[in-house]
């Protein structure tokens, strides 16, 4: 039986045209900075968390990126994003219909190079919830591998979706993955919404000990 929240975000993606959704970015820069910052190899292994129907994943294929999984709950969002993509494109991407907090293929992804997560993390609101968060990237994430994460800001929406979220600062976010993460760059970024209201989020670049 689909959980309530699989059902949540079927829900918003089969209700809302793609540019009208609240997340929705038109141009990804903040993520595109920063893995472009970690300098890897083309054919390295990217997985983008709660990928949705987001740019990012194009963005990344035209820059050369050869190796691109897109994790998402929802396979309405999984769908639109293929169809977006068109026939060719799509088929260059694994995609990966899961929930997080009950991972299974996503174990089965080794070496992970880069972890980027713009639409997940804050939504775990629950410790046992971001303890397997933590438990995945520690197990997948390769040595000297990177996690991009972005967060609501300390100072942005209590809730998104409907649903509520955690905030965090980039201290909060260092606290949160331990000793085993360096914290190589931060940024405050404010998104604004396609309804023109504004979101601020903290970004951050870890690398892996």
């Amino acid at each position: 039986m689909p959980s309530p929240l699989k059902n949540h975000w079927d829900e918003k993606y089969a209700s809302t045209p793609l540019t009208q959704l609240g997340w929705y970015e038109a141009q990804p820069q903040p993520s595109i900075q920063l893995i472009e910052n970690c300098a890897i190899p083309r054919q390295a292994t990217i997985i983008d968390i709660g990928s949705g129907a987001s740019t990012l994943i194009s963005r990344l294929l035209e820059l050369g990126y050869q190796n691109l999984y897109a994790l998402d709950i929802s396979p309405i969002a999984l769908e639109k994003a293929k169809t977006s993509l068109g026939t060719e494109q799509a088929a260059r991407i694994h995609w990966l219909e899961e929930d997080i907090t009950q991972p299974s293929a996503i174990l089965q992804i080794p070496n992970i190079a880069i972890w980027h997560d713009r639409a997940v993390f804050h939504f775990l609101t629950e410790n046992h919830e971001r303890e397997i968060y933590r438990e995945i990237l520690q197990k997948n994430i390769k040595p000297g591998g990177f996690i991009i994460l972005a967060a609501f800001a300390l100072n942005g929406a209590t809730k998104c979706s409907g649903l509520p979220v955690q905030r965090y600062s980039a201290q909060s976010l260092c606290e949160f993955l331990g000793a085993g993460f360096t914290l190589l760059e931060s940024l405050d970024f404010t998104y604004q919404m396609p309804s023109g209201d504004l979101r601020p989020y903290v970004y951050t670049r870890f690398q892996k000990g």
